[in-house]
């Protein structure tokens, strides 16, 4: 595959963990065209994202994005 886009994504967030364990299992389906790598650092979350195209870059990145939003406020949610 030769990848000709590319995109990197972090996040702040103080729920860093819960992120990275929400989006893990996400990491085994592929999103075609694509490569994804998501890395958790201290307070932050980053996703990388390589692809063939803008199409699969766009893809990937509005898939990743949501999921990190919904782990996001779902661990908000679980402090309150």
């Amino acid at each position: 595959m030769t990848l000709t886009s590319r995109a990197e994504l972090t996040i702040r967030t103080r729920n860093a963990g819960a992120v990275l364990g929400a989006l893990s299992p996400e990491m085994s389906e592929r999103v075609p065209r694509t490569t994804v790598e998501v890395v958790a650092g201290e307070g932050e979350v980053t996703i990388k994202v390589e692809a063939e195209d803008l199409a699969s870059m766009r893809a990937a990145l509005n898939s990743y994005i949501r999921w990190a939003d919904v782990a996001e406020e779902t661990a908000e949610e679980a402090k309150r």
